[in-house]
């Protein structure tokens, strides 16, 4: 009626007579009387008087259970990655296996030059089993016949102690002339050729274990009370199109100081050896599992003051009406949330439109989801 009574007084001004008294008659009426209905566009409708109607999308809440994962980036890494050194001096005479062949545990790998062991261990062959036969008859004399001093016994004793332990010796050295496998795997480098003097400690070749193969990765602090050995984790690999289920087989027990992360890794099997050392992983770990949550996409909650609300559709058909609900917000998965309290399974929630409604709103649901 403010309205109508300023658009009064502004006519007044204007006409006169019997005009003026006609017209606002004519505008006194309409004014108190009730406007038809006007077409509100996309958004919605104007009816009665100033309440509106917005056009909106809703979707049934539902319960679901809920998993809460930790995001990380790690490295594949070798389950066991051994550089082989030379335990013997010498030249290198023979290459038993090339660069990239598979190899198992113990198998020859490289030949040294051992015509010299060769002849030690001969003759020491010969000098330990004279000592031997000598200190069996000088045994026999002393210990039953009484012949001969115990300063001889005990000589020849040792004498043949002494042989057997040099031979021993030069047995096992000319052992180490052929260079094995410490373990089964890929020789994946090979430092020398034919010809190559090389001696003790010189490195000789790499040998890495594939299968299994390890995932190594960077775990925030922040997360120390929910990473644990046996914890569940998925590692993909973008590269090769590949996902698969692990375990954490190892945690570690210090902070890194200069990132804030403390060391994990993965362990599962790799056969045909598709993972390569040193391949970007992505790895999520299971924080926790929310059996009975209630979810929903983020993008539905809206911002205000003193935290979020959700708007929801009450009543149906021309009846519909718009109910703001303060909610709690918990933990976040990508485009869901966790709605802790506020919502409850079975409410409509308004899924589209909801910038642009306001509590007590009417609504005309167009669609459900």
């Amino acid at each position: 009626m403010i309205g109508g009574a300023r658009e009064v007084m502004t006519i007044q001004t204007r006409l006169k007579g019997g005009l003026a008294v006609a017209l606002l008659a004519g505008i006194a009426g309409s004014c108190g009387g009730e406007a038809e209905a006007v077409d509100g566009g996309n958004d919605g409708v104007l009816i009665e008087g100033t309440a509106r109607v917005i056009n909106v999308e809703t979707s049934t809440v539902e319960s679901m259970e809920f998993v809460e994962l930790i995001r990380l980036t790690g490295i594949a890494v070798a389950d066991q990655d051994v550089t082989i050194s030379a335990e013997e001096s010498g030249v290198i005479r023979r290459i038993v296996v090339d660069q990239g062949s598979t190899v198992r545990a113990g198998q020859a790998l490289f030949e040294i030059d051992a015509d010299i062991l060769e002849s030690q261990v001969a003759e020491a062959t010969a000098q330990a089993a004279l000592a031997n036969e000598t200190w069996g008859r000088r045994k026999r004399l002393y210990e039953e016949d009484k012949v001969g001093s115990e300063l001889a016994y005990l000589e020849a004793k040792y004498s043949a102690e002494q042989m057997a332990a040099r031979l021993a010796m030069l047995e096992t050295r000319l052992g180490h002339t052929v260079i094995r496998a410490p373990i089964s795997g890929v020789l994946e480098t090979r430092l020398v050729e034919v010809g190559t003097m090389v001696s003790v400690g010189t490195a000789v070749g790499r040998v890495v274990s594939l299968d299994p193969i390890k995932v190594a990765a960077g775990v925030p602090e922040r997360y120390a009370a929910d990473v644990a050995v046996g914890a569940s984790a998925t590692v993909s690999f973008e590269v090769l199109e590949l996902s698969m289920d692990g375990t954490i087989s190892y945690v570690g027990a210090t902070v890194n100081r200069l990132n804030r992360t403390f060391p994990i890794e993965l362990e599962m099997t790799n056969s045909g050896g598709v993972i390569k050392p040193e391949m970007i992983a992505n790895v999520a770990v299971v924080r926790r599992v929310v059996a009975d949550a209630v979810v929903v996409p983020q993008e539905t909650l809206v911002r205000v003051e003193d935290g979020y609300v959700a708007f929801v559709v009450e009543g149906s058909g021309v009846e519909a009406v718009v109910v703001s609900r303060s909610v709690a917000v918990g933990p976040s998965q990508r485009n869901g949330v966790v709605i802790e309290s506020g919502l409850e399974p079975g409410d409509r929630l308004i899924v589209v439109g909801q910038q642009q409604v306001s509590a007590g709103d009417h609504v005309n649901v167009v669609g459900t989801r």
